[in-house]
């Protein structure tokens, strides 16, 4: 069902020239920003829809690939959007459970959907940014972002932050979108993201600010798998490994912090 939110008034955060490279946009954070509040609304139904009901299933195993200790890890789910991935978390039995978005509408639709569950320790879900979170060194165990990494402004300080906050032995989980490596499955995939995928999306959600525009061209333009494997080696991770799903239209990448470190 669409959203009965007026979206018509919303400026346009992504034309043609701006869609060119989105990651060089000096105030992209901004525009993702405006974006992200104008669809929060629909933003379930659409991912639920545009991954063939996928997204879910992604997210449990970005859990699975966590290994998380039942009542003993703390996890920061960042980007956390409406809160799906931080919400699976705390179903894994989390001790502790932090999601953080940059959006506060998406913060308060993530806190309505966690008061209409029972979990033996309820995720905290708070306004933040993933370049600059306001947490301590060392005081989680896992840090998670699904399909939020290419919409931060600077990906590599937000890896360091990362690190700074994981305790050694801690595991970093990254969901992320990325093209098939198969030719026949690449041209499909595009013909879908490009064409179909924003028609429909963006008549589900009214959006007027080009989001779904923006959604396939951040795809295209941000970092290969290769490219990102070595961001987190950089930013201090190590095993660091990718894990492509769905014949390569999401990736799921794992890395973790050394005991002694």
């Amino acid at each position: 069902m669409a959203s009965t939110r007026d979206t018509t008034s919303r400026p346009l955060a992504w034309d043609k020239t701006r869609l060119a490279d989105p990651h060089s946009e000096a105030d992209k954070a901004q525009r993702v920003n405006a974006m992200f509040d104008a669809i929060a609304e629909s933003y379930d139904l659409n991912n639920r829809i545009h991954s063939l009901w996928r997204d879910q299933a992604w997210r449990r195993k970005a859990v699975r690939f966590a290994q998380v200790r039942s009542g003993e890890d703390v996890v920061v789910d960042v980007a956390c959007g409406t809160g799906d991935l931080s919400l699976a978390f705390a179903r894994a039995g989390a001790r502790k459970v932090i999601g953080v978005d940059f959006v506060p509408r998406m913060i308060r639709l993530a806190q309505e959907k966690a008061s209409k569950c029972v979990f033996a320790a309820a995720p905290e879900f708070r306004v933040g940014d993933a370049m600059d979170l306001d947490l301590p060194d060392a005081c989680c165990d896992i840090v998670s972002i699904a399909f939020g990494i290419r919409n931060v402004a600077e990906p590599m300080r937000a890896m360091r932050e990362f690190r700074r906050i994981l305790r050694g032995g801690g595991r970093l989980v990254i969901l992320e979108f990325t093209t098939p490596a198969n030719a026949l499955l690449r041209a499909l995939y595009r013909f879908y993201s490009h064409t179909v995928m924003p028609r429909t999306a963006t008549w589900i959600s009214r959006d007027r600010t080009g989001a779904y525009k923006y959604l396939p061209r951040s795809v295209d333009t941000f970092v290969t798998p290769e490219r990102m494997v070595e961001m987190m080696q950089s930013a201090g991770f190590a095993g660091v490994k990718a894990h492509p799903m769905t014949f390569g239209v999401c990736t799921a990448y794992l890395g973790r912090v050394d005991e002694e470190d």
